[in-house]
């Protein structure tokens, strides 16, 4: 199983804003709500969840930088 941004739909607006900041084009808009398409050059970089105002995406998994 391919682990996939969470998407809820019922805080989705369709703004669009994580659609445009994905470099990989692994999101779309879907009528009013964003899709994700599964593509091996998701990189998990997180602009999608950052750039979301409504909080509806989110990782499935937290990105931890250790300082060294």
């Amino acid at each position: 199983m391919i682990e996939t941004p969470l998407i809820d739909t019922e805080k989705c607006t369709g703004c669009g804003l994580c659609v445009e900041v994905c470099h990989c084009g692994a999101l779309v808009l879907t009528g009013k709500v964003v899709t994700f398409i599964a593509t091996i050059e998701c990189d998990w970089c997180a602009e999608c969840e950052l750039a979301c105002p409504t909080e509806a995406l989110r990782c499935p998994f937290e990105i931890v930088l250790e300082e060294l």
